[in-house]
């Protein structure tokens, strides 16, 4: 039996591609969670802490990752999906407040919104898209949410230890679910090509969530100076240097997502929209997460250790070989700069984590400043024969 293609009385409006107030609104719990997000891993900086951030924050990404591609869909002029998006905000919100302690006392919180959220929207989608495609997809997807919530569920139940390994599991069945097409035995596949998508719709909604991370480094920066007792010219040299980074980093990147961005040889499809939004967008901003940490651990630990230099270089790794699959995916052009800053970073975190304290942490943080200035420079002026 195939699935009539009609339109849903709550499906989107074709052509309608700009951001609506509820989705901007929604958004705004976003600021809170990457701020929880890199506190956490501030007063967590060990190897597991780091990766109990890492499993917390692809958690919350992939939580607004569905909820953007939802409302690539759904009408946001419709009630109901006003409804939904506002108990969507609940959730994610109730996961912010619980992360810091979601592998203590606040496990269950942060697992029964996350749960909520990831079940309750392909429900939605599922019921009310009946007769177009989109039903059967996420029916699908339902599937693999309600694996994924349930797994959630379960590790908020056992020790740190055995639910750091089932929520890695749980985040493991989100990641692979659209890379094998949420195949579910009996049903069947979701093959790329039958889900509809308003690429430029999509591209704001991460552009704007880009921004919000990015912000955050800000807040960050301004909330550590004015707890600084006194603010020492170390301190504005450091908070200037972090700005400019800050500058770099969203000179590179809408230099290649802007608006005014040159067209590339992306295939347009589906498939490379994926790989552009939920996948390279979710790797830039845990960059820009890390380099609001880097900045701060700068500000208030200035002393060069290996917590240091790994978190400084680490944040630009993330978010270059997010650029990168991003370049790939929408322009087709093979990012070359973004190869070679990745190499140089590399190659200076070796002497950095082997001279130790006896290298000042700024050295560090200058080269790193200096790749980005590059980056930057050598993305602007590409920008007319994109190479990058």
């Amino acid at each position: 039996m195939t699935v009539r293609d009609r339109a849903p009385r709550l499906l989107r409006r074709r052509g309608d591609s700009e951001v609506a107030p509820i989705e901007l609104f929604f958004d705004l719990v976003y600021v809170f969670a990457i701020i929880q997000v890199s506190h956490t891993l501030l007063y967590h900086l060990t190897p597991r802490g780091a990766v109990e951030t890492a499993l917390l924050f692809a958690a919350v990404w992939w939580l607004w990752n569905y909820s953007a591609w939802a409302m690539n869909y759904l009408d946001p002029a419709r009630t109901s999906v006003r409804l939904l998006n506002a108990l969507l905000m609940l959730a994610a919100l109730g996961m912010a407040l619980a992360l810091p302690t979601a592998f203590g006392d606040g496990g269950l919180l942060f697992a029964a919104c996350y749960a909520t959220a990831q079940i309750g929207r392909p429900l939605f989608v599922w019921i009310t898209m009946r007769g177009h495609v989109l039903s059967r997809n996420y029916r699908n997807l339902l599937v693999w949410s309600s694996v994924a919530g349930a797994l959630f569920l379960l590790g908020a139940l056992l020790p740190p230890t055995a639910r750091l390994v089932v929520w890695g599991l749980a985040v493991a069945v989100d990641l692979v679910g659209p890379l094998v097409e949420f195949r579910v035995p009996g049903l069947g596949s979701t093959p790329m090509r039958s889900w509809p998508v308003d690429v430029e719709h999509l591209a704001e909604r991460n552009r704007l969530v880009f921004i919000i991370a990015l912000g955050e480094s800000i807040l960050i920066m301004g909330f550590t100076l004015s707890e600084l007792e006194p603010i020492t010219p170390y301190t504005v040299l450091i908070a200037v240097l972090g700005f400019t980074g800050l500058v770099a980093l969203w000179w590179s990147y809408f230099a290649v997502a802007g608006h005014d961005a040159p067209a590339g040889r992306g295939d347009g499809s589906t498939r490379a929209a994926r790989s552009a939004f939920a996948y390279a967008h979710g790797l830039m901003v845990g960059g820009a997460v890390l380099f609001a940490v880097a900045i701060d651990l700068h500000l208030t630990h200035p002393q060069s250790g290996p917590a240091l230099v790994l978190v400084s270089v680490g944040g630009p790794l993330l978010y270059l070989a997010g650029n990168a699959i991003y370049l790939h995916s929408r322009t087709g052009t093979a990012g070359r700069s973004r190869y070679v800053a990745a190499g140089i970073l590399v190659v200076a975190a070796v002497p950095a984590l082997l001279l130790g304290e006896a290298l000042p942490a700024i050295v560090t943080g200058l080269v790193v400043l200096a790749v980005l200035i590059g980056l930057a420079v050598v993305t602007q002026l590409a920008r007319r024969t994109p190479a990058y």
